[in-house]
């Protein structure tokens, strides 16, 4: 055994091994910690749009609730534009004080109505955040306007003002919360496809780069450069099209939802998939095996960043910014768009198709500035006279 484990450690994949698991430990625990670190002081990054329509305490209510609450609060939009908005994730919510608010706390015997709308094509963490913030609101507001109408009646009744008060405080709340989901996600396994999605498509491609990699240099200078590099592309573009082919039917059919059609779905993910090819490829062509030290990093970076975990919004601005550079951030995107509901895809698919030239173009750039391996030639024998 002993002899077993020298012949181990003299051979380099051993010692490469063993950095690569170190290696692993050192980058995912410096991302996540700084990438994570302060999410939940961040939360006032968040957005609400408030929509007031009514002109009397709703004018009021409205106005406190932009002063108090510890949210980006944005006023003066119309409902249609607060809901384009919610619809693009630039708000997190839309708060709406309908034109009857006032009457409503008026009428005896009724709730007044504060109507919130939630995208659930998000991060998980949004729908808790706003569903938590939106109860905390009606609590406030109610009490608020109960305490306030009652007291009212009572000192007009003559009520001593301490004993009005006092009554006051234990009157039913009349504001209710009204509350409804666009782009609904049916259930946590959904929620989660598309980070599932993404961290197997950029893991497998990062994982076939380094194979190809490894064949590349064994086939040998037989073959040009060239030749090798043509070779790669067809094989990525047809990995693309069938491996995007199987995980979409898979995911269709364990359940999982499709707002935009199964092949919207497919030929986006064939897209990204193939972009995350080119890009983990293109670390390995310019620097070697050594490129899977930056691949490894970019996977943690990318997990971090695309807010398939945790909204973007809530993230330091270094790693908000590294986002807009890495495909993973509009992979994400264009997912929730087209399995949940959103707007059009156009952007992502734009900006994807961009990263994926740009990692062809270093590639071509760093295969054709390499030197090719001249092929061995074989002696030729000379008769001896």
């Amino acid at each position: 055994m002993l002899n077993a484990l020298k012949a181990y450690l003299k051979k380099p994949a051993t010692i490469v091994g063993i950095v690569m698991l170190l290696m692993f430990q050192v980058i995912f625990s410096i991302i996540w910690m700084t990438g994570y670190k302060g999410i939940n002081e961040n939360t006032s990054k968040l957005s609400i749009a408030i929509v007031n329509e009514d002109q009397g305490a709703g004018a009021k209510i409205s106005e406190q609730l932009a002063a108090s609450l510890p949210f980006h609060m944005i006023t003066g939009m119309s409902l249609e534009e607060a809901k384009g908005s919610l619809e693009r994730r630039e708000v997190q919510m839309v708060l709406q004080v309908p034109a009857d608010f006032s009457q409503q706390l008026q009428s005896q015997g009724q709730q007044a109505e504060l109507r919130y709308t939630i995208n659930e094509s998000n991060p998980m963490m949004i729908k808790s955040v706003m569903q938590s913030v939106a109860a905390q609101i009606t609590a406030t507001v109610g009490k608020q306007v109960t305490i306030q109408g009652t007291e009212a009646v009572l000192k007009q009744a003559n009520v001593p003002a301490a004993q009005a008060q006092g009554i006051a405080q234990g009157v039913v709340d009349k504001v209710n919360a009204n509350m409804t989901f666009t782009n609904p996600v049916q259930g946590m396994n959904n929620q989660m496809v598309p980070m599932m999605m993404v961290l197997a498509s950029f893991v497998g491609a990062m994982i076939m780069g380094m194979n190809f990699q490894q064949a590349t240099d064994t086939i040998g200078p037989g073959i040009s450069k060239w030749s090798k590099f043509g070779a790669r592309v067809v094989i990525n573009v047809s990995s693309a099209v069938v491996v995007s082919l199987i995980g979409s039917s898979l995911i269709a059919g364990l359940g999982g939802q499709h707002a935009g059609g199964f092949i919207s779905v497919w030929l986006f993910q064939a897209l990204f998939l193939l972009t995350f090819m080119f890009f983990a490829q293109m670390f390995l062509i310019v620097f070697g095996m050594a490129g899977m030290l930056f691949n490894m990093t970019l996977l943690s970076l990318q997990l971090v960043s695309s807010g398939a975990m945790v909204p973007r919004e809530l993230l330091s601005g270094f790693y908000q910014g590294l986002g807009h550079y890495l495909p993973a951030t509009y992979a994400v995107d264009g997912l929730m768009n087209l399995l949940f509901g959103g707007p059009s895809v156009v952007s992502d698919v734009l900006l994807l198709v961009a990263i994926l030239a740009a990692s062809l173009f270093v590639s071509l750039a760093a295969t054709g500035l390499r030197k090719q391996t001249q092929r061995a030639v074989a002696p030729v024998a000379v008769p001896v006279k």
